[in-house]
């Protein structure tokens, strides 16, 4: 069984006759960006560029800035999608329904050196960087991790994050194709259709999602659909929400450590443990002061945006982002420890520090921090008057932004530019 959609198995034979007859039907362009929201079909249309010969396009967003970057970089690159009015100014091609026929199907044979994807972080400059991705690098990375992650056979994947994300691309795409476990067709958004989304599929069962989502879920009343294994990813989780998740689902969590640069690195039982256990032949090293990781599937020794602990035995802490310190007045604080204060306030659903201009890591002359938070029924007094028991006064948000939700990506992440936002002036009374 290779995939579900709508609870519906589809087999194996019947990917690979898709995936063919869409493989037949692609331009001729070699660079195609894949934006379809039905992840089966997102996967076919990674399977059809491969046979193709072609690379997929994974950039951080959609937006025309960014498409207009791409075409740059690939003149020739085209657009899959599976809506009717998709935005994206490049030549469409519209994933319809496929024309296949009962054959003997064989799984196709690939080069280790075949060039899946180019992933592209967004760049100090604004300017999408590429990082190649190639087949027998991703395979492996991909079988170490569902070692590693102690995935059941036959699992199935249900996940509330992105397949264009390298998080989604990874744990609920190609861990199907690769690993023995069964994609879900369906991206549930309401923490409700999620957990209905997971009761409705076989066992194994299991959940690919992030902090914030699992902070959603948490919140319903109801009992929630037992699981075999919770997959969590994109920021730090805490432990304690850790063990209520493992306790209210009936699974081990395992959250992953990675980058769209790297790929996953690392993995640990975040409700048992702290440190993080590398991937087979990863390894890390400190040079200047910052760390690198090399060996196991990565395709270069590459520079990591964290500050981490070497252990003895080969684990690391995780010790926060190099861009997450603030200096204030001679004191140092971070903003993920700032921004876990907050959200252990009793009432704050969601919530999160910032630096409301530009400012180089760890500079000091920080005269503010921002914070906006989703709290309600808690006034702006009520809590800076809780934070201040939690944290030092000089780094009380000002201002304190009090939302109906925050302007969180399809990730759950919180872009800072999307933060700063909120605090920029203007025009008018």
């Amino acid at each position: 069984m290779l995939a579900y959609r709508g609870a519906e198995p589809v087999h194996a034979a019947h990917f690979l006759a898709e995936a063919h007859a869409l493989a037949a039907a692609l331009p001729p362009g070699r660079h195609i960006i894949n934006v379809c929201t039905d992840r089966y079909r997102f996967a076919v249309g990674v399977a059809a560029a491969l046979l193709a010969g072609k690379v997929s396009l994974l950039p951080p967003s959609h937006t025309p800035e960014v498409v207009r970057h791409l075409q740059a970089f690939a003149p020739d690159v085209f657009c899959l999608t599976d809506s009717a009015d998709c935005p994206i100014d490049l030549p469409q091609v519209q994933f319809g329904s496929l024309a296949v026929g009962a054959s003997a199907w064989a799984v196709p044979s690939l080069a280790a050196e075949t060039l899946v994807a180019h992933v592209f972080t967004s760049g100090s400059t604004g300017v999408p960087v590429p990082h190649p991705k190639t087949w027998g690098r991703l395979a492996q990375c991909v079988r170490d991790g569902a070692r590693q992650l102690g995935l059941p056979a036959g699992t199935a994947l249900l996940a509330t994050v992105p397949p264009q994300h390298m998080y989604g691309f990874e744990s609920s795409v190609l861990l199907p194709l690769l690993a023995g476990a069964a994609l879900v067709a369906e991206r549930p958004f309401y923490p409700a259709d999620v957990a209905l989304a997971l009761s409705a599929l076989p066992r194994p069962r299991a959940l690919v999602s992030t902090p914030i989502h699992l902070r959603a879920l948490l919140a319903l009343p109801q009992v929630l659909p037992a699981a075999d294994l919770l997959l969590c990813a994109t920021a730090p989780l805490d432990a304690e929400l850790a063990r209520e998740a493992e306790s209210r689902f009936g699974a081990p969590l395992m959250e992953i450590y990675g980058s769209t640069e790297t790929g996953q690195l690392a993995t640990r039982r975040t409700a048992s443990e702290r440190p993080w256990r590398l991937l087979p032949g990863v390894s890390l090293s400190l040079e200047s002061g910052r760390a690198w990781a090399r060996g196991g599937h990565l395709e270069q020794p590459t520079p990591l945006c964290d500050e981490l602990e070497m252990l003895p035995d080969g684990r690391f802490h995780l010790q926060g982002r190099l861009a997450d310190v603030v200096n204030i007045a001679g004191k140092r604080s971070s903003l993920a420890y700032l921004t876990h204060q907050l959200l252990a306030i009793e009432g704050v659903r969601d919530g999160a520090f910032f630096l409301p201009e530009h400012t180089a890591p760890g500079q000091t002359g920080v005269t503010r921090l921002a914070a906006a938070v989703v709290a309600p029924g808690l006034a702006a007094s009520a809590l800076l008057a809780a934070l201040r028991e939690r944290i030092d006064p000089v780094f009380l948000p000002r201002p304190l932004l009090l939302l109906e939700h925050l302007p969180r990506n399809s990730t759950g992440k919180l872009p800072q530019e999307a933060l700063r936002a909120l605090t920029a002036p203007r025009p008018g009374p």
